[in-house]
């Protein structure tokens, strides 16, 4: 199988996350006054469910086809997902894709017919037009079914209101030239304004797991629901720090406690 260009895959994701992060773009500029004219990307984020052509196995396969492979796994006990991370082959400089899926048989039955007929759509979009990246392979939802699934599942309906997208993008702060800790990153953020997501504390992890994350709390954008646009949180911005191993090299995976309080960054309230 011919590997597709995984840099074309990042651009597309990037401008689609840019349309609706607009703290991303922002805080861009703001390092780049420091002179970090490159902001090195750790990874990024996608959400799905557990079943269907856009379950965790089949975007695993589609990742595959620009030189992904699986890498580790996650378990989320109490939001009920599942998550593998994949690295690329052969570029070592490529950004990780860490993917979760909600285990829809451990909700109500209400929530599963409502995402079962999402997914139903989705099945029947990537049989005719294949899976790609980014998408959202099912039409606008109400509001209502949005305010629905959101006293459920805050993952639901963020999915079910965004779709195939990254959730998130993250700045590599070992990468960075104006900043070479996550403190004065988190301090230079606050600093300018920006929100940050204070669940579990500002920072996840610490140098004993090898990881370090803080997070941006999701932006507020207007957004067009089957009915009119609402403001609800599209997407955040996160930063690592990555610390060596015991064999001197640095970690590249990912910290369960710490993604579980990440994830929260899209909290409604």
């Amino acid at each position: 199988m011919s590997t597709q260009n995984h840099k074309a895959l990042f651009e597309a994701l990037w401008n689609d996350y840019l349309a609706i992060t607009p703290d991303a773009k922002a805080i861009h500029e703001e390092f780049k006054a420091l002179g970090d004219d490159t902001i090195i990307n750790d990874h990024i984020a996608l959400r799905t469910f557990n079943e269907g052509a856009i379950n965790l196995e089949n975007i695993g396969n589609h990742l595959a086809q620009f030189g992904y492979e699986p890498a580790g796994e996650y378990h989320f006990e109490e939001k009920k997902l599942f998550a593998k991370h994949f690295q690329h082959k052969t570029d070592e400089d490529a950004p990780k894709i860490f993917v979760s899926e909600l285990l829809l048989e451990e909700f109500s039955p209400e929530l599963q017919m409502f995402c079962r007929g999402l997914i139903a759509e989705a099945n029947w979009n990537i049989r005719n037009n294949g899976l790609s990246l980014p998408s959202r392979p099912w039409g606008k939802i109400t509001r209502e079914a949005y305010e629905r699934l959101l006293e459920e599942s805050e993952y639901a309906a963020w999915l079910a209101a965004f779709g195939l997208r990254a959730n998130h993008f993250t700045v590599s702060i070992n990468k960075l030239r104006g900043m070479d800790n996550i403190e004065a990153v988190n301090q230079f953020l606050k600093d300018k304004g920006f929100e940050l997501n204070s669940s579990g504390g500002e920072i996840k992890g610490n140098e004993e797991v090898c990881l370090k994350q803080s997070s941006t709390m999701a932006n507020i954008v207007g957004w067009e629901f089957n009915g009119g646009k609402h403001p609800i949180r599209s997407c955040f911005y996160e930063f690592a720090e990555r610390f060596p191993m015991e064999n001197g090299e640095l970690y590249q995976g990912f910290v369960a406690a710490s993604a579980d309080k990440i994830f929260e960054s899209t909290n409604a309230a």
